[in-house]
């Protein structure tokens, strides 16, 4: 067996999307310095855990880290997908931030890809699993990726600082190669659609906020509707939270999306979290109209894809689509 040749990168910049190049390519890469001079040096919990995921969807895949944390090899393996497969996403981030790059791999698995995923489904850092579902998935569907097989179901909902939420994600295989695409018309909207959830606070939350977000769309077009998913019990996960998540679908095909969520923040430790509990969360009036502000300013930015979907459709090497 021949020595490993790893290419040698600095930082933690781009983490996921290093890791998740690396493993298309089979090429093998050694980070160092991974915030070598920060008050809390090395890799951070949601990064270790991504890699832990990795080492889930994959055969014969390397990882080393030093005892710091801040030097990292990883040799990529082979990409084998399957059923049945979880993973606990912890608490650092939510599920968004795993799934980004988890929808590109499971693409190229060797077998089709069913995963069940826990930790938190919303708050305000990373995509929501509402966007995912209205949004990545139509996306991916433009680039000839068949609609069966292709689903995000969301069986519980969990907010920070607690989680308490699951998703299962299928993903099937490319049976060739994604196909290439221009696609510069963005066109024109012809409607919005949107849902809004609550946990362990009353579903007044949501209607509040669809009413706000709706005064706003409704002096633009008359076709919005905005759902509502109550959770209870078991479905409601372990904190309290509400948000909403809205799409605008244009002439062309677009999906232009917006989202946020409510709920106390994650601390460091116990006595940030007492501190955060003190304080007020922001009325649901104010997120109905604070996101569809953001929603029309993303419609007003122009382009075939939101901000959050930009890295989704471009290859980062060639700023090519895909």
């Amino acid at each position: 067996m021949g020595k490993i040749t790893y290419r040698r990168l600095k930082g933690s910049q781009n983490f996921r999307l290093r890791l998740l190049l690396s493993t298309l390519s089979s090429n093998p890469v050694l980070i160092d310095d991974i915030r070598a001079d920060a008050t809390w040096p090395g890799l951070r919990p949601q990064e270790v855990s991504f890699l832990r995921l990795l080492e889930k969807v994959s055969d014969d895949c390397g990882v080393e880290i030093n005892e710091t944390g801040t030097k990292l090899k990883y040799k990529p393996g082979i990409v084998m997908g399957g059923k049945n497969l979880s993973h606990d996403c912890g608490l650092s981030r939510s599920i968004g931030y795993f799934l980004e790059p988890l929808i590109v791999l499971g693409l190229f698995g060797k077998k089709p890809l069913s995963i069940r995923l826990k930790g938190i489904t919303n708050d305000s850092k990373d995509p929501s699993v509402d966007t995912f579902r209205s949004t990545t998935l139509p996306l991916l569907k433009h680039f000839g990726i068949p609609s069966e097989g292709l689903e995000l179901k969301i069986e519980s909902r969990g907010v920070a600082p607690n989680g308490g939420g699951e998703v299962v994600l299928s993903v099937p295989i490319v049976p060739n190669s994604l196909r290439a695409l221009t696609w510069i018309d963005e066109g024109l909207v012809k409607r919005i659609r949107g849902i809004t959830f609550s946990t362990r606070v009353t579903v007044q939350f949501e209607n509040t906020m669809i009413h706000a977000a709706r005064g706003i769309f409704n002096r633009l077009l008359p076709d919005v509707h905005i759902f509502t998913d109550h959770k209870a019990g078991a479905q409601a996960g372990k904190s309290p939270g509400y948000g909403i998540s809205l799409v605008a679908e244009t002439t062309s095909g677009c999906f232009i999306s917006a989202d946020t969520a409510v709920s106390y923040a994650r601390g460091e430790g116990e006595d940030e979290m007492e501190d955060e509990e003190k304080k007020e969360l922001i009325p649901p009036e104010d997120i109905g109209k604070q996101i569809a502000s953001v929603l029309l300013g993303e419609i007003e930015q122009g382009g075939v894809v939101d901000s959050t979907h930009q890295v989704c459709v471009l290859n980062p090497g060639k700023g090519k689509i895909w």
